[in-house]
C-alpha cells in the first residue's frame, strides 16, 4: 500500500464512527473498495496490521451492512472479500442501513406517541413540536424511498439537476441584487 493510499484507508477508519461503524470496519471497507483484486483475511490483517479475529469481526459487520460479499478463487479454500457493488450502490446501501437503524425506530416511536392519546401526553407545545419532527422525518423517509428506486445514473442526473435548480432559485429570489 502506498503512503497516500494508507492515509486514505486510515481516514476512512476515522470516519467509520461517524458513518455508524468502528475504525477497523471503515478501514477494511476502504481497503476492499480500493483494491483491484479480492482480498483474503490474511491480506487484510497484514495490510491493516490488525489481528485475524479483528478482521473476522469486521467482515461480519460489513456483511451485515451488505457492503461486501465473499468471493471464491478456483482451487483455493480461502474466502476473499470484494465490494458488493459500485461506489454509488455502496453509498445507497449505507443510507438504507442508517435509515433502518436510525430513522425507522424514531418514526415508530413518534408515531406511537402521537397516536396514543392518554393523560400522560406531553403539553400541547411539545406535542406540536413532536408532530413537526414526525412530519419532517416522514417527508424525508418518502423522499429517501423515491431516491432508492433510482439507478445510479438517474441519481447522478437528479443531483446535478438539483444544484442547477438551487442556482436558478437563487437568481430569481425576490430582493436578490442580481436581478
Amino acid at each position: 500500500m502506498t503512503p497516500d493510499l494508507e492515509n486514505i484507508v486510515v481516514h476512512f477508519g476515522e470516519m467509520g464512527s461517524r458513518w455508524g461503524f468502528n475504525r477497523t470496519v471503515g478501514q477494511m471497507l476502504a481497503l476492499i473498495v480500493l483494491s483491484d483484486r479480492p482480498l483474503s483475511a490474511d491480506d487484510i490483517a497484514a495490510s491493516l496490521k490488525v489481528s485475524r479475529g479483528n478482521v473476522s469481526m469486521a467482515a461480519k459487520e460489513l456483511h451485515a451492512w451488505h457492503l461486501v460479499r465473499t468471493h471464491r478463487e478456483p482451487g483455493d479454500r480461502k474466502d476473499y472479500l470484494v465490494a458488493a457493488g459500485t461506489i454509488w450502490e455502496l453509498a445507497q446501501q449505507v443510507l438504507t442501513e442508517r435509515k433502518k437503524r436510525e430513522m425507522d425506530p424514531t418514526l415508530s416511536l413518534l408515531r406511537s406517541q402521537l397516536l396514543d392519546g392518554n393523560e400522560d401526553d406531553p403539553p400541547s407545545h411539545a406535542r406540536q413540536q413532536l408532530q413537526e419532527i414526525y412530519d419532517l422525518l416522514e417527508l424525508l423517509n418518502r423522499s429517501f424511498d423515491d431516491l432508492q428506486s433510482l439507478t445510479p445514473e438517474q441519481l447522478k442526473r437528479l443531483l446535478t439537476l438539483g444544484t442547477g435548480v438551487l442556482k436558478f432559485t437563487d437568481r430569481i429570489r425576490p430582493g436578490n441584487r442580481n436581478d
